[in-house]
């Protein structure tokens, strides 16, 4: 029974509009087993809406960490995390990678080349999100950030000539439905569901993703 549970509440991960930023946080810890923690916030002030850390050329306004000690912050605890929304209802929603899941952060035209050619091989994909910094983040197994480079060699391309970037301990993603200031919101480009709950290795994923960024690269 437990298991229909699970099933069935991780096809509804997350709305990406008009819901609380709490709720969905707070499902995320429950339902797919992540850490979450709160980052900075919008606010307005007279008519402009600029991030609450008060730095007007914020790279990432109201989706960057609020605290320096942020990663001590992360909590898997549904309880813990909806105590920590309750507190700034507005804070965006923050995902640690090298714990549940590392993640290989790609360009977007890079990222949806690679979304065809995966689903022509038929690979099994976990979620991907897409943020409005027009970017790409692939979930993978956690240990992503020590395999990349030498799989990407083996395929032929210098890690530094191709922009795909493995996002493990010590860096996070930006989760659903949080906004980047008026740029728009993060989004899926593939949802949490119940058939992605057990994530690919990077491995599994990584030649079709090195070739849509060797093909961009050379553009």
């Amino acid at each position: 029974m437990e298991e229909t549970i699970g099933v069935t509440s991780a096809a509804q991960i997350p709305k990406q509009r008009g819901e609380a930023l709490l709720d969905t946080a707070v499902r995320y810890a429950e339902e797919r087993h992540w850490d979450v923690f709160p980052g900075t916030w919008l606010e307005s002030a007279e008519g402009v809406e600029r991030c609450s850390c008060g730095d007007v050329p914020c790279d990432a306004p109201g989706a960057h960490p609020a605290r320096e000690d942020w990663a001590t912050q992360a909590t898997g605890s549904a309880t813990v995390a909806r105590r920590l929304w309750q507190k700034q209802p507005k804070a965006s929603i923050l995902l640690p990678t090298g714990r549940t899941f590392d993640a290989i952060d790609v360009p977007e035209t890079a990222g949806f080349l690679a979304l065809a050619r995966m689903e022509r091989m038929e690979l099994t994909l976990g979620p991907v999100t897409r943020s409005p910094d027009r970017r790409m983040q692939f979930f993978v197994l956690p240990g992503a950030t020590a395999k990349v480079p030498d799989l990407v060699r083996k395929l032929g391309w210098p890690p530094a000539a191709i922009d795909l970037v493995p996002l493990g301990e010590g860096t996070y993603v930006a989760a659903p439905p949080t906004r980047f200031g008026t740029s728009g919101a993060v989004q899926w480009a593939c949802r949490p569901t119940a058939a992605n709950r057990w994530l690919p290795d990077a491995e599994e994923i990584i030649s079709p993703l090195a070739y849509a960024c060797g093909r961009e690269a050379r553009r």
